[in-house]
C-alpha cells in the first residue's frame, strides 16, 4: 500500500513473528499439528431436514442430527484435512417456504456446501443455492430437481431408481404385479420405471392403481391389488401411507394367499417394521428395494460408533434410516473432495470445482466409488445429474432387513430406456 512505512525494526520484527508463532502452537489456534505452516480456516456447511410432527408432512430430523456428531466426531481428530468442520442445520418445515428459508440463510452465511440435507421442494431451494454458486452434495434425492440441477451432487439415484430396481427384483418371481402408488405428478413416474424392468424379464405391465397419499384406509385399493395379482406381487409406494395400505392389505387377504408384498425403502424401513410387530409384522417376507446394505451389514459399523460415542443419546438418529445413511455417505463426500483440495481456505466454487474434475469418493462399500464427471453421469433430461445408479435387494426376515441378493444391482440402463415421464 502507497505510504506504508515498516515501524518495527527488522530484527525486532522476526523475534516477534517467532514468538507469535510459538504461542499458536502452544495454544493450538491457527496452526495444526502436521500443517505446512498455513493456517486452516474453518469449512462451514449446513444441513437441513423437516423437524415436523404437523399432519401430512415428513419428519428427517435424524438427518441433521447425524451431521451435528458427525462434526463432534471430526473435530476431536483434528478436523478435515485441518480444517475445523461447522455444522449450521436449519429445520426447512417440509415446506416449500421453510426450504427457501433455509437456502438464503445458507447463502448469507457464506457456506460452502449444504451436505445430507432433505427438502422435497427442490425449486424453492436450488435457486437461491444456485444464485450463491453453492454446492448441493448428497441430498436424499426426494425432489426430482437434485437429479438437474447444474449444483447437484447426488449419491444416489434416488426414487427413480428404486423403482427400476424394484421391477428388477421382482421380475423372477411374480407372473403379474399389482403397483399402488400415489395420484401425483411424481407418482405419475413409476409405472414406467417399473414396467421397464418388468419388460426386461418379459414380464406384463404392472396394474396402476393411483391413489391419495395419507388416506386412513385403503381397502378398495388393497382389494383391487389384490384381484389383479391373483398369486403375484404387491407393491406399494405411498411413503407414510405405506403402513396404513398394508395393514389394509393383510386384514383384507384371504388365507393361504400366495401373493408377495413389496416396497422400496422410504416407504418402508426398519423403524416401521420394528414398529408394527418385527417379525409379527404385515413386511415379513416383503421384497424390498434400497440403496445402500442391509442396515446390518458391517460396512455401517463406522457409523454407528460415531453415533453411540458422538451422538451423547439423540434419539432422534436411527442408523437403519435411509436419511441418516445418507447423510454419514454425503459427509464422506465432503471429507473426501476438502482432502483432495488441499488448501487453506475452503470455498463454495473451490468444492464444486474439485467435484466438476472427478475428486472420487471411496465410501467403503456403501455405494460405489462415486465421482461426478460429465461422463460419469447419467445423461438423460430427466435424471442428468444422477452417477450411481445401482440398488441393492433386500428381504424381511425374522422382523430384519437383511440382504436378499449380494452386491448391487446396476440399473443405469433402464433409467435411460424408461419412457419419457416415467
Amino acid at each position: 500500500m502507497t505510504g506504508w512505512r515498516r515501524l518495527t525494526p527488522p530484527h525486532s520484527y522476526r523475534i516477534l513473528t517467532t514468538v507469535a508463532a510459538g504461542a499458536l502452537l502452544v495454544s493450538g489456534c491457527g496452526i495444526l499439528p502436521g500443517d505446512s505452516g498455513d493456517s486452516r480456516e474453518p469449512v462451514t456447511v449446513m444441513t437441513w431436514a423437516p423437524d415436523t410432527t404437523e399432519a401430512d408432512t415428513v419428519n428427517m430430523a435424524g438427518m441433521s442430527a447425524m451431521a451435528t456428531a458427525y462434526a463432534r466426531w471430526t473435530d476431536e481428530k483434528g478436523g478435515i484435512d485441518g480444517h475445523e468442520l461447522r455444522v449450521l442445520t436449519c429445520n426447512e418445515q417440509d415446506t416449500a417456504t421453510g426450504a427457501s428459508k433455509c437456502a438464503r440463510r445458507a447463502a448469507d452465511e457464506d457456506v460452502a456446501a449444504v451436505v445430507g440435507s432433505y427438502s422435497r421442494h427442490g425449486r424453492a431451494f436450488l435457486a437461491p443455492l444456485e444464485a450463491a454458486g453453492i454446492p448441493y452434495i448428497g441430498g436424499y434425492g426426494a425432489s426430482a430437481d437434485e437429479f438437474t440441477s447444474y449444483l447437484s451432487y447426488p449419491v444416489n439415484g434416488g426414487q427413480p431408481a428404486l423403482l427400476a430396481g424394484n421391477g428388477r427384483q421382482l421380475a423372477p418371481s411374480c407372473e403379474r404385479v399389482s403397483l399402488v402408488r400415489p395420484d401425483t405428478l411424481v407418482g405419475d413416474t413409476m409405472p414406467g420405471l417399473l414396467d421397464a424392468s418388468l419388460s426386461r424379464s418379459k414380464r406384463p405391465a404392472s396394474y396402476d392403481i393411483s391413489t391419495t397419499e395419507e388416506a386412513t384406509s385403503y381397502d378398495a385399493e388393497a382389494a383391487e391389488a389384490l384381484d389383479r395379482a391373483g398369486d403375484g406381487c404387491v407393491t406399494a409406494v405411498l411413503g407414510k401411507g405405506t403402513e396404513t395400505f398394508f395393514d389394509s392389505f393383510r386384514r383384507l387377504e384371504p388365507e393361504g394367499s400366495e401373493v408377495r408384498v413389496s416396497s422400496v425403502l422410504g416407504s418402508v424401513g426398519q423403524g416401521l417394521i420394528d414398529r408394527t410387530g418385527g417379525p409379527a409384522s404385515p413386511f415379513e417376507g416383503a421384497l424390498v428395494t434400497g440403496w445402500y446394505p442391509a442396515p446390518g451389514d458391517a460396512r455401517w459399523n463406522e457409523m454407528r460408533d460415531v453415533i453411540e460415542k458422538y451422538a451423547f443419546g439423540d434419539d432422534r438418529i436411527d442408523p437403519s434410516d435411509t436419511g441418516v445413511q445418507t447423510t454419514w455417505i454425503a459427509y464422506t463426500v465432503l471429507k473426501a473432495v476438502v482432502e483432495a483440495m488441499d488448501r487453506p481456505d475452503i470455498t463454495a466454487g473451490g468444492i464444486s470445482v474439485g467435484l466438476n474434475r472427478g475428486a472420487e469418493v471411496d465410501t467403503g462399500g456403501l455405494t460405489p466409488v462415486l465421482r461426478w464427471r460429465f461422463q460419469d453421469m447419467v445423461g438423460t433430461a430427466a435424471y442428468r445429474r444422477i452417477v450411481n445408479g445401482r440398488v441393492t435387494f433386500q428381504v424381511v426376515r425374522e422382523g430384519r432387513l437383511t440382504a436378499e441378493r449380494k452386491g448391487f444391482v446396476d440399473v443405469t440402463e433402464t433409467l435411460v430406456n424408461a419412457p419419457a415421464g416415467g
